[in-house]
This record gives C-alpha cells, structure tokens and sequence, in this order.
C-alpha cells in the first residue's frame, strides 16, 4: 500500500512541474496506475463485469489508469501464465474474473492487490475456513451470487407440480457445486427429488443435457462459465425435449432458460473497480474490505424459449432485454432533467 502512496506523491509533484515547464509533450507523460485484467473466457456476463469494472476505474482516474487485459479462453492454466506475467510486469492491482483467474492470481502473489468479481463464494474458491466476510490476504472483491433460495422459491413459483429436479453444472468449478449443493437443500425442503449432473467440460455438455433432461421435468443451472460459453449446446437438447431451464444469472437464461432471477453484471463490475479506486489512491488496505455483492435482483424471463414451451410468465417477470432497455431510458430521463436543471 505503501508503494500507492508514493505515486499519489509522485503525482503531486509532476502536476507541480508541468506549471513551469510546459515543453513536455502530454503523450509523454506514463500512467500513474496499471491494472492487469484476468477474465475466464469471453461471455456476456463477464464482459459486462470487465466492462464495468474499467468504467469505474476511468471514471475516477481517467488517463492515470491503464489496462492490460487478456482473455484465457476458458483455460485455467492460461490463467496461471496470465497472472504470473501481471506479477513479472509489476501491475499495480490485478481484476480476476471468474473464480480459475481468482485462483490463479491468488497463486501468482500474496503482495500485489487483488479484487475478484463474478466469483461466487470465495470461502470456497480459496479454500478458506471460519468465513468471516473478509480474506485477511491480498485479496477481496466482489460475489454473484443471487439469493439460492430466492432461486429455489422462483423454480417452485413456477414449476410446483414438478417433481424431479436435474441440476447440471460443471464439475471443474468449485463455485458451482457450492451452488448446487446449496440449492439442493432449499429445493427438498420444497418436495422435489434433485438429481445432480456433471460435465468435466464443454465436450460432455450435450449428451449430460440430454440424460438431465430425459430423467427430470425441470433443470437448473447455477452461475457456471462452461454452461454460459454452451448455452446453444443446452438450448438445442432442452427446448425439442421440452425441458425448462431455470437460470442463475441472465447470460445462461438469455441463452438457454426461461427465467433466472438475475442481477447487473455491469454493476457489479463497477462497484469492484470503486474498490480498485479506494486501493490505489486512498490506500485502503485490500485485507480487510469485505466482500461485496449485487445489491438488486430482478424476475427474468427469456420470452422466446417461453413461447416455444408455451409457458406464460406471472406479471412481475420482466422481459431479458427489456430490464436493460428501461434501465437506458431512466438514464436518458436523468441526463434530461440534469440539462434542464442546468439551464
């Protein structure tokens, strides 16, 4: 942190000389912060987390903070190379998205900061014991994780005549079957008789899908990359088998559910880069910030895959994409009114 501080200073001091001597040209000038970006594998959920992230971090430093972001396609060992290169390059804070660049970076130092985000249950991705809400290490960030049994209330609001339950998710992500073994419980409270099914990755998606659905009336699908990188995969044995899919986040609904209770992915990466903000220029000490997590979750419904079951949603579901398109017109309203205000 301390290393922080004496940038904030160095900072300080260049503003000072460039009064005097104007000669320095502006694209000479280096950023005063780099911040290495590790994401999983690209999908509309986490690109919105890496978006938001980014726009946090610019909107309160601007050309102070630069980036260096890599994708490692769905590659856990690339993750590993990734992060250990953040370290080699001497990044000021390293953004894990997904909880393999969390693990990785975790690996990679236990000095630079690290903040993760649409990482579901860090007690569980870092193996740690007597969770208290905080790491007490180099790293904290924030969850996505949706109320489980908010989840589970919505699967029976729906389905409630159902009586088996398949939930499907990848065996290779710690944070899923944390997911699955959670929601399991809240949905034999409700009755159902839960089935688990597991690929190891994306080549067992379908024929695991296929089983899921033969043996269940219903499938959930907790938070899980390699189910939001094949959601085509799912949705081609799901919907002709007839199979509805309850979703826990909005990327794996739009693609293969007919409803999730989700939350802003854009948000949640924007309230980790406010993290970021408070580390590199108040020095905030990284070991002691609570997890964060998604303060709003909405009723979706993916009105095309409805239709094509022929399910009809209850009135308080929103439409995906609709939750978004109303989310730009209260922004435009509010840029209006700030204009109006103004003259």
């Amino acid at each position: 942190m301390k290393k922080n501080l004496m940038k904030i200073t160095t900072i300080a001091a260049a503003s000072a000389m460039v009064l005097s001597v104007t000669a320095i040209p502006a694209a000479a000038e280096e950023a005063a912060y780099k911040v290495g970006i590790c994401q999983l594998v690209q999908h509309v959920a986490l690109d919105a987390a890496t978006l938001g992230f980014k726009d946090a971090l610019t909107d309160a430093l601007g050309d102070a903070v630069v980036f260096d972001e890599q994708n490692a396609a769905g590659d856990s060992a690339t993750c590993a190379t990734i992060t250990n290169q953040f370290v080699a390059d001497g990044v000021d804070l390293i953004l894990a998205n997904a909880t393999p660049a969390l693990q990785a970076a975790a690996a990679a130092t236990n000095e630079i900061p690290i903040l993760g985000t649409a990482v579901t249950d860090y007690a569980t991705a870092l193996d740690m014991d007597d969770w208290t809400g905080v790491t007490g290490t180099n790293i904290s960030g924030t969850s996505d994780l949706a109320p489980l049994d908010q989840q589970a209330a919505m699967l029976n609001e729906l389905f409630p005549d159902a009586k088996n339950v398949g939930v499907v998710y990848c065996s290779a992500e710690a944070n899923s079957a944390y997911q699955a073994d959670v929601i399991t419980g809240y949905l034999e409270e409700k009755g159902y008789t839960v089935n688990a099914y597991t690929f190891a990755d994306s080549n067992d998606v379908a024929s695991v899908t296929t089983t899921a659905c033969a043996e269940n009336e219903v499938l959930y699908i907790p938070t899980d990359n390699t189910a939001a990188s094949c959601t085509e995969i799912v949705k081609n044995v799901a919907v002709p088998a007839g199979v509805p899919i309850i979703a826990g986040e909005e990327g794996i609904c739009a693609g293969c559910g007919v409803a999730t209770l989700s939350i802003s992915y854009y948000d949640l990466g924007y309230t980790t880069g406010q993290m970021a903000v408070k580390i590199l220029t108040e020095g905030t000490d990284v070991s002691s910030m609570p997890i964060e997590f998604a303060p709003n979750v909405t009723k979706e419904y993916n009105a095309d895959i409805c239709t094509e079951l022929g399910l009809e949603m209850p009135e308080d579901y929103i439409a995906i994409g609709a939750a978004a398109e109303a989310g730009e017109e209260e922004t435009a309203e509010a840029e209006t009114e700030a204009v109006t205000e103004a003259k």
